[in-house]
This record gives structure tokens, sequence and C-alpha cells, in this order.
């Protein structure tokens, strides 16, 4: 009976355990922690205002807004570029609510260095989208969030990205699979190039379409590895709920 009770517990840890997968990565000598979201099965969402439309903008308020309703972050990072209001320089879509609508023209800063994307949670899938594909093909996104630039776009890296770039960030972005069941999330942990970065999606994680969510103040919450980056305030924040004990 003891032994049937510790196998049914094993099962029960491992199956909570599996809504983020967490690890440790070199690649081209540059290290990195991704996470792999099973987008398919998992509650993946995006915050930025709480019920009273302040800004949340931390990890930790995430969790104290999740708390009123029994749950709890198992894995978060910022996801996307905002102004100093913390309000999304591109598209926002939160809980099918529209915030701010696509930018689709070119424009400074990583944002406007064409082609950038949209990241969208849709039932059963997420999806990165190049922004003028994700016009055309108009997906029903329960959340969304616009950022730049692309960092893999079908399988190539952006073509703006030069090998010999001096241009060195922490760095943090996202990635997905053709058939949107894996949301593969990584932020480095060596300061490294757009195009490093981008062939890790290419060539490690195997993702034919992955965003870039910023640079310099990027940050990851992890439950699992004790890990909860702190900082400024931070715009939109993507994130996996849990149901907490």
């Amino acid at each position: 009976m003891i032994r049937a009770i510790v196998t049914l517990g094993a099962v029960l840890w491992a199956a909570q355990a599996s809504a983020v997968t967490c690890e440790k990565l070199t690649h081209e000598d540059k290290r990195y922690t991704i996470c792999e979201v099973d987008a398919a099965n998992e509650d993946l969402r995006l915050f930025l205002n709480d019920k009273n439309g302040d800004l949340l903008g931390h990890f930790s308020s995430v969790n104290d807004a999740l708390g009123h309703d029994d749950k709890r972050l198992a894995f978060a990072m910022n996801a996307g570029m905002y102004h100093d209001d913390r309000s999304p320089v591109g598209h926002y879509v939160e809980d099918g609510q529209e915030q701010m609508r696509v930018i689709p023209n070119a424009g400074p800063g990583n944002f406007g260095l064409l082609p950038n994307g949209v990241f969208c949670i849709r039932e059963g899938r997420a999806d990165v989208f190049e922004t003028l594909d994700y016009v055309n093909q108009a997906p029903q996104c329960r959340f969304a969030t616009q950022s730049g630039p692309m960092l893999v776009i079908d399988g190539e890296l952006h073509p703006r990205f030069l090998v010999d770039s001096t241009s060195r960030y922490v760095r943090n972005g996202v990635g997905t699979s053709n058939n949107g069941a894996r949301a593969v999330f990584a932020i480095s942990d060596d300061y490294v190039t757009f195009h490093e970065f981008g062939s890790l999606f290419r060539d490690a994680l195997n993702t034919p379409n992955a965003l870039f969510f910023d640079g310099n103040i990027s940050r990851m919450y992890d439950r699992a590895n004790n890990r909860s980056d702190v900082g400024f305030s931070l715009g939109p924040i993507v994130g996996v709920v849990e149901d907490a004990p």
C-alpha cells in the first residue's frame, strides 16, 4: 500500500512538473536558459494590468493577483517592448480584448526592424506570426503581443542579422513549432548578438518561427528552480499559470 501511494505521488508530481520544463543549454559557446511549454495543454497567458487597471509590472505582483483565484505562476518572462508608462509599443490583446492595435510599418529601434511579429495564444496552441501574415490571417487570439524583430522566419534568420555584429545584450524571446504545440522561451545567460540568438532558435531549438521580446531588461521567473529576476517595472509579461497547492 505504501509503495502504491508513493508511486501515485510521483506520478502526480511529474504531471505538475511537466507544466514547464526549464533547463540550461550552451549553443555556440553561449549559455542560455530554455523553458519549453506544452501550449496545447498548459494555461499560457499574458499580463499587463490588474483588475483595477493598475500596472502589474513584476512577477510578484502577477502572483499576488493570481492568488485571489488560488492560482500561481509556474514560469514567466517579459513579453514585448513598452513605452515609459509601460504601455505596449505594438499590438496587445489580453483575454480576447484588444488594448493596442497592430503596428505594421517600420519605425525606430529594434521593434521597427522589419519584419517584426506577433506572439499569439489561442485555444490549444501558440504561434509566432510575421506581422503582415498575422494581419492577413487574422487569427482569433485570446492573448497576443507584438514585438520585434523576428528572429526566425519560416526557418530562416532575419535578413538584417550580421554574423560579425558587436551589439551584445542579455536577450529573451520565444519560438513556436509549426503545429503550435510547442512554445519555447529562451533568455541568454551571456551577452549575445541577434545572429547568435536567432541561430539558437533555428538550429538548437528547432522552431521555424521565433520572435525577439527584448534585450538588456530581460528577466525570467522559474518557480521550480527558485528563479525570480527583479528590477524596474515591466510592461507585458507572459506566464504559465498553475493551481496553487
